[in-house]
């Protein structure tokens, strides 16, 4: 009888041994995961207190590994994941910018009898190039003289050439001066200048005198009022195509620009503060979690920005459910040990291909958020006056090789 019972009995305990096994090793595997994350963002002259870091498993819904992520931090460049989402949100994916030409006067023959009006609406990707498109088309009209002035019309935005909160070397060295109209980075005849609607204006004039239009009048600024006849345009690329570069690169220029273009969304002229009241407002409605989060600028240069781990892991998230978003996102991203700022930064596997995240650098933070293997999304903060940037690089890189060996 007792060997019979104990017959019986004996499958069912291999059933509840087998779970208590299976059950202590994912227990034992996630704990081990957690002190290798640990471990990994554990360097010196990197300040433990000012460091925060979160990972959201997208397979499993749950948080793998979190600290200090509701810790309000400088965000350097993932200050450019809020001007991202928020840009693909309010303008979508094939969003283009133009630049148009506009008469101000009359068509005489062949003689444009007034000035002509070049109008820039935000466009960071502006070239000579598209100097000459344009140029060409207003010739195309039949015009091959003009009497009066080529004026530039940068009102689409306002005219402040740096965002709050900048140091004051930040301009012209970490970016152009601001400007809805700027050709070539407002970098002309060898130098930047300071009035980019000026500039263009003079560029835009040689442009149509190469094309066969001689020009009476001189270059200036001014503004095209109702009544004036269209005579050219151009579009940039689209926004996903813009995002590409200004992830890849980190181009702070351009995320202040699309800021601004934000901006018009909500005030009709663009300023930095109504573009970053617009991506709040678009995080918010996105779920995402804002609390200790500031949004001054769009490139993260100003020192009164702040986010969380919580928030940048949010932003990514809620970009990850959304199907159309998601392919572009990730396409904007820097590649580890393939393109952008990723480039020369775990170059072997299994982070090599597999990490896809935005860097961010300034004397005072360091950062990287993205995902990897398409399973994670994580965010690493480290903020200290200052920083080490190799230090905080090495732990960074450690931490995200870490879930792409998972």
């Amino acid at each position: 009888m007792l060997r019979t019972m104990q017959a019986v009995r004996r499958p069912g305990l291999i059933v509840v041994l087998a779970a208590l096994v299976l059950a202590s090793s994912a227990g034992a595997s996630s704990s081990s995961l957690e002190q290798r994350l640990a471990k990994a963002l554990t360097v010196p002259h990197v300040s433990r207190a000012r460091t925060a870091a979160l990972v959201f498993d997208l397979q499993t819904g749950t948080t793998v590994f979190s600290v200090h992520d509701s810790l309000s931090l400088a965000p350097a460049s993932n200050e450019k994941l809020a001007v991202t989402y928020a840009a693909l949100v309010g303008l979508g994916p094939d969003f283009r910018i133009a630049t148009d030409v506009v008469g101000r006067g009359e068509l005489d023959g062949s003689v444009w009898r007034g000035s002509l009006l070049l109008v820039g609406r935000g466009d960071p990707t502006l070239s000579s190039k598209g100097l000459a498109a344009l140029a060409r088309q207003v010739k195309a009209t039949g015009i091959r003289s003009v009497t009066g002035a080529v004026l530039g019309d940068e009102s689409y935005f306002d005219s402040l050439r740096t965002a709050p909160g900048w140091k004051s070397w930040f301009y012209i060295n970490e970016s152009p001066p601001l400007s809805a109209l700027t050709v070539d980075r407002a970098f002309y005849g060898g130098r930047t200048w300071r009035n980019p609607a000026l500039g263009a204006a003079v560029a835009f004039r040689a442009a149509l005198r190469r094309a066969g239009i001689s020009v009476a009048g001189a270059a200036g600024t001014g503004l095209a009022r109702d009544g004036g006849v269209p005579l050219a345009s151009v579009e940039s690329a689209p926004l996903a195509t813009i995002l590409r570069w200004m992830d890849r690169a980190s181009d702070n220029f351009t995320a202040e620009l699309l800021l601004k273009q934000l901006g018009t969304l909500v005030a009709g002229q663009g300023t930095t503060a109504a573009g970053a009241t617009f991506v709040s407002q678009t995080l918010a409605g996105a779920g995402v979690p804002l609390a200790g989060v500031r949004i001054v600028d769009g490139s993260g240069l100003s020192q009164l920005d702040r986010v969380t781990a919580r928030e940048l892991a949010g932003i990514l998230e809620a970009a990850w459910a959304d199907d159309e978003l998601r392919p572009v996102l990730l396409a904007a991203l820097p590649v580890a040990g393939v393109n952008g700022t990723l480039s020369d930064r775990m170059r072997r596997p299994p982070a090599r291909g597999n990490v896809v995240a935005k860097t961010g650098t300034t004397a005072i933070s360091s950062a990287l958020s993205g995902y990897v293997r398409r399973r994670y999304v994580f965010s690493v903060l480290q903020n200290g006056h200052p920083v080490s940037a190799l230090w905080a690089r090495r732990a960074q890189d450690r931490f995200a090789t870490v879930l792409a060996a998972q």
